[in-house]
């Protein structure tokens, strides 16, 4: 740990003191064996003296050094980073239910793995965060606005049903604007809360058009998301091999995973690729880890004065069981 890394680093200046005390304990044992060597019948004193012990006489000092060092750092404040859980943040969780999540190349089928990690992912975020969800195929629906309650997000999962289209900026504007009017409500002196919106997605935007430069499509709204400082983290799940039947005939579904990656990077957020069901359990946990906890330089003293008590009741306990008093 750097001395960068200590909140109030001018305590150091009391190891001088410890320093001082060592040389003088030291200075003091010396002229003392000086001064016991001044008698000239050294066979008489050997009688006479009590037997001293060897090293272990200086063993409750060293002890009570010792703490007084480990003291001295835990007043400089040592500082340490840590993962500590988000309490101010929205996040909305955005879920394709077009037909084509209907492919069964990721296990049960595209839809099911998907509900079970969004139900997973809500379950285990901070329990501070502000959680929301959409759902989208041709059109967005706010199913569920930012909130701390995790069972109504759950049964909205649970609730989904599939239809056709696939209205990706549509989905995207839609939790924006949910964004902003929870962020509207529980803004404070620091202005909103931070946000991000997770978006789960297989395929291409239909709707309004295949263009993602249209004025409602991912592209143009990944850009807003950039412009409102909420970056996306975007999941493509499933292969380029995926089908599903439609109307009886069997249909190819491959994911678009260079459009998914263009509105993540748009936003300034990230892009994720799951091609199994393990894929996608693990980035889900990725994300929630990164969601749900932020890393800060937080206070880090404790550890140093645990270990200064103990050395101090050890420096105690030594000198009452080698010299039968306190040093």
């Amino acid at each position: 740990m750097s001395f960068g890394g200590f909140t109030s680093p001018w305590w150091f200046l009391m190891l001088a003191v410890v320093a001082a005390l060592t040389i003088g304990y030291v200075w003091m044992q010396r002229r003392r064996r000086q001064q016991i060597l001044r008698f000239a019948n050294l066979a008489m004193l050997e009688k006479i003296a009590p037997k001293r012990q060897g090293w272990q006489r200086h063993l409750p000092v060293a002890l009570l050094l010792a703490a007084l060092v480990l003291f001295t750092v835990a007043l400089a404040g040592p500082t340490a980073e840590q993962k500590v859980p988000r309490n101010r943040a929205t996040v909305m969780l955005v879920i394709d239910v077009s037909l084509s999540m209907r492919a069964t190349d990721i296990e049960p089928s595209r839809i099911a793995a998907a509900q079970r990690e969004a139900k997973k992912f809500a379950h285990d975020l901070t329990p501070g965060v502000n959680l929301g969800l959409v759902s989208f195929a041709g059109s967005a629906t706010v199913l569920v606005s930012p909130t701390t309650e995790r069972a109504s997000v759950s049964r909205a999962i649970d609730n989904l049903k599939l239809a056709e289209a696939t209205g990706t900026g549509e989905a995207i504007f839609a939790a924006l604007s949910a964004i902003e009017a929870f962020g509207a409500v529980v803004s404070d002196a620091q202005g909103p809360p931070p946000a991000r919106i997770v978006l789960l997605t297989d395929g291409k935007q239909t709707v309004p058009t295949p263009d993602g430069d249209d004025p409602r499509g991912g592209f143009t709204a990944a850009r807003a998301a950039a412009a409102a400082k909420v970056p996306i983290s975007a999941i493509s799940f499933g292969t380029p091999y995926g089908q599903v039947e439609i109307n009886g005939e069997r249909q190819p579904v491959p994911t678009d995973d260079e459009s998914i990656r263009r509105i993540a990077e748009l936003s300034g957020g990230q892009f994720y690729d799951a091609g199994t069901a393990g894929e996608l359990s693990d980035v889900v946990n990725t994300l929630g880890e990164q969601i749900g906890y932020e890393t800060k330089r937080a206070d880090a003293s404790k550890p140093w004065l645990i270990a200064g008590t103990l050395a101090a009741i050890l420096a105690a306990a030594s000198a009452v069981a080698i010299g039968q008093r306190l040093p």
